[in-house]
């Protein structure tokens, strides 16, 4: 099999394609034949070593194809079986990851592709799409009249956030930084549209609402964190789920008091996929949201495996307005 493979942690040059032996699954794993791969933004904090692990490193969070062979205790899945699935491993890459031809992957962490849905389509959506169901179901849970501003509103998960708040009946507010991205973040629903760029997001967010937000989904992290807490209203919630621009650094709570009483989270895919019926639970509802048109996906560009680094490039960038993914 070929694979991606880190030796030293560093810039998107690290990345090697290998050839290496194709494992055999274990209990409870299967081999999966990897048809397309999603790129997330936490592969290129693995690959540059923000999050400790030991070289070599695989990189892959998500990923769509077919079951090639399954591994002992192994009862709901079956060779043939068209399948998508990521990982859930905390701060550590997988043993195993997607950027490659063939992937081991914990049977708990299969899902069954809907009748109609392509395996791009489902390897784009899964692990953004659980990220925004959660971050929406459960963090906080928007109901009819609340508003949230999402950050990163044309991103992959801003963009599933936007959609999602909408089929919760929420007001959404969306900051982006190009008049690209804020017609991407207007067709996936956002009522209100904020290039931070050229606007206070802070102001605009009070002008538009009076009172502040009830929650602010915040990725962007370090530079952004304590505008976003000036954006909620009394006792609102801010919920970060990763640092783009840089760490958040420590604080003190008294601050929290002094914004509102406001609430801090700091979310982790793996608490709210703790076992497979909540897994299933979430990501069953994205793919068949996705296909019944519900939710939309935008595929910025699909690269051979051997560009990962060029795909890595694009993304740290800001270059895209959609989706990347690889494909083997």
């Amino acid at each position: 099999m070929q694979a991606i493979r880190v030796h030293a942690f560093g810039d998107p040059q690290v990345m090697v394609l290998e050839d290496i032996p194709t494992p055999a699954p274990g209990p409870g794993e299967i081999l999966a034949r990897v048809l397309a791969a999603g790129i997330n933004f936490k592969d290129t904090q693995f690959r540059s070593g923000l999050y400790p692990g030991e070289p070599p490193v695989a990189l892959g969070t998500e990923g769509a194809g077919i079951v090639e062979a399954v591994g002992e205790r192994v009862d709901d899945v079956r060779p043939g079986d068209r399948i998508c699935w990521m990982y859930s491993t905390g701060h550590r890459p997988p043993a195993h990851g997607s950027y490659a031809s063939h992937a081991i992957v914990p049977a708990n962490n299969v899902v069954a592709l809907p009748p109609g849905l392509d395996f791009q389509s489902a390897a784009a959506v899964l692990f953004q799409g659980v990220t925004a169901h959660y971050l929406s179901h459960a963090t906080y849970p928007l109901a009819a009249g609340d508003t949230c501003l999402v950050h990163s509103a044309a991103g992959g998960v801003g963009s599933l956030l936007c959609q999602m708040a909408k089929l919760r009946g929420a007001l959404v507010i969306g900051t982006v930084s190009s008049d690209a991205k804020a017609e991407i973040a207007r067709a996936c629903g956002a009522d209100h549209v904020i290039n931070y760029l050229r606007e206070d997001f802070v102001r605009e967010v009070r002008r538009i609402t009076g009172t502040g937000v009830h929650v602010v989904y915040d990725a962007v992290g370090e530079s952004t964190y304590l505008k976003s807490l000036d954006s909620l209203r009394r006792r609102g919630l801010l919920a970060l789920y990763g640092e783009a621009s840089g760490v958040v650094p420590p604080m003190d709570p008294r601050l929290l008091t002094a914004k509102g009483s406001v609430f801090l989270t700091r979310t982790g895919a793996q608490h709210y996929i703790a076992d497979r019926e909540e897994f299933l639970e979430r990501a069953q509802a994205v793919l068949r949201w996705t296909a019944e048109g519900k939710l939309k996906v935008w595929i910025h560009k699909a690269y051979p495996l051997s560009q990962a680094p060029e795909a890595h490039r694009a993304l740290e960038h800001r270059e895209t307005t959609g989706k990347l993914l690889l494909i083997p």
